[in-house]
Order: C-alpha cells, then structure tokens, then sequence
C-alpha cells in the first residue's frame, strides 16, 4: 500500500522517483481504507531533508498509512521556506485536538543546551503529556528521544568528551521484541551526538532493546508510556554524515572522521551505506506493531 501524502509536498516526486508507493489525496479517496494516521513532530533544521527520510521509510510497508506533518506553535523555522511551512505544516496548538496511530518525534541540533533553555520546552512537554492521551505509539528519536526520557523519567543526559559520530554496531538485546523481529543478531546504525544516554540511569520499567559498546544504548522500550527511544538515525540517507563531516570540517569545528563510513577511512571516497535494509525493516516493523494493536476507531485511542 502507498503512503497519502499532498502531491506538491517536494517528498512526493523524489519518492516517486525512487519507486516508492506514494499517493494523492484524490487517490485515497478511491479506497475505502482507514489509513494508520501517522504525524511527524519535526525539530530538524533542514525539514524538508527531515521529511523524505521518514516517509520513504514509512512509505515502504504494506499499510497505508496518511502522513501529518507538525511543528512547534510559537517556534519559526529559519532554515525552510515559509511558504513549505504554511502549507504543508499544522501547528501543534491547530492539530491538538486530533487523535493518531502513530507519532514520530525527530531530533534536534540543540543537545548541548540544557532542557529548560530550550526556548519550547514548556510546549514539548506539553506535547510528551499529550501522547498519552491522543497517540497510540510515540517514536522519539535522537535528541527527541532523550527528552522524552527526561520528561517522564528524569533521565538525565551526559555531554560526551568528543562526538560519537560514525556507523557503529550494535547488537540485538531483546530478540523478541515486535520492532526487531527479523534483524541479524548484529546491525549497524549511524550515530551523530554530543551527548548520551546512560543504561545506569535508566528505572526500572525500561528495557534496552539494542545497544553498543560504542555509542551505548540505542534503543529502549517504554511500556508504560506506549513509547519507543530510538537515539540514533536509522532514517538517515547515504549521503547524511557527509553532509555533517563536510559542514563541521568547513566551518572548523572539531570533528573526526566519520567511524566505519568510508571505505578505508578516506572522506575523498564515496560513504558505504550499511544500515538501509535494517531501517526498513525496523520501521515496517514499528508499523506494523501500530497496525496490530490500534482501535479500528481512533477515538479509542487514549482510553
């Protein structure tokens, strides 16, 4: 099945490109389905980058699913066109009142402030309090999944020395686990953080699903909040640490070499990607948990 998304959204054209199953509102209609409602909280600067990773993800399994995008209320992005934002963004104050399968929350390049300085914390934890009761499964990811931490656990994070920035491996804690059903014993994930999350920190009630001895944990079920902390980039795309490595190296920030990235170490050759069929399938997976488990009604959802 395809992913609803509106046809002038830039994602539609490079996905469909790319062979993945994209679809018109005037599509949709023709089928009498009830797509998994899923949203996309997007903190990242380059949104729209944000937003062709995630849906070729979610446009890749065999749901269909209508795809939402959402932005802070009072928060203005500088780094999109306006225009992208007033079209194809509902604030969270306008979207509040509505009820989804799933929500994803993205990370942010804001790890190395303290959680009150950010300037919307007070309205993302409005928004954490809210899944509870308008999601039924919430995915933080990276940054994004750290202060979900923080906010209902009070889970704190740790400035690291140096940046944990590579293509790590990580191994699969909890084999049984509904979103690691199918992964090889050992996978390898993109990491890109100042910070980390420590398994000595976590309550009980948390269970570290998969982690590394390099870059820690990387992925943790929260039952009692329906929620998931994901706090690499499974998303990402071949090209994402370059991207980071080649902004840092010319605005002479302190950065390494991307670990395990490229062949032989050598930036002036092209980045292997080790991690695509992996990202699939945790994401089709993710959905498919949502799928199995949601009410047919989404006024269910919450009660």
């Amino acid at each position: 099945m395809p992913i609803k998304i509106p046809g002038d959204l830039p994602a539609y054209d490079v996905l469909s490109r790319e062979g993945v199953m994209v679809m018109s509102e005037e599509m949709a209609l023709h089928q009498d389905i009830r797509p998994l409602q899923i949203a996309l909280l997007n903190l990242m600067p380059k949104k729209v980058q944000t937003e062709t990773q995630f849906v070729r993800l979610i446009g890749s399994t065999a749901l269909q699913v209508e795809f939402s995008l959402i932005r802070m209320t009072e928060h203005q992005s500088r780094h999109t066109a306006p225009a992208h934002m007033e079209s194809f963004y509902a604030t969270f104050e306008a979207a509040k009142h509505r009820k989804f399968d799933g929500l994803i929350i993205t990370g942010a390049p804001i790890e190395l402030l303290e959680y009150d300085q950010v300037t919307y914390w007070d309205e993302l934890r409005r928004i954490f309090d809210w899944t509870q009761t308008n999601v039924h499964r919430t995915l933080g990811v990276c940054w994004g999944a750290q202060a979900m931490l923080n906010h209902f656990h009070g889970v704190p994070k740790h400035t690291l020395a140096e940046k944990s920035f590579g293509c790590f491996e990580h191994r699969v804690r909890v084999s049984t686990a509904p979103v690691l059903r199918g992964f090889d014993d050992s996978f390898i994930v993109p990491v890109s953080r100042w910070t980390e999350i420590r398994e000595a920190d976590l309550p009980p009630g948390l269970e570290v699903l998969a982690d590394s001895d390099d870059s820690g944990p990387c992925l943790v079920d929260d039952q009692a909040h329906n929620a998931l902390y994901m706090f690499n980039h499974l998303e990402y795309e071949t090209g994402t640490l370059k991207e980071e490595y080649d902004r840092d190296v010319a605005q002479g920030r302190p950065i390494h070499v991307p670990v395990n990235y490229y062949p032989k170490d050598d930036p002036a050759r092209p980045p292997r990607n080790g991690w695509r069929s992996h990202a699939h399938l945790f994401y089709g997976n993710w959905l498919n948990d949502i799928y199995q488990s949601c009410p047919y009604d989404l006024n269910d959802i919450g009660r």
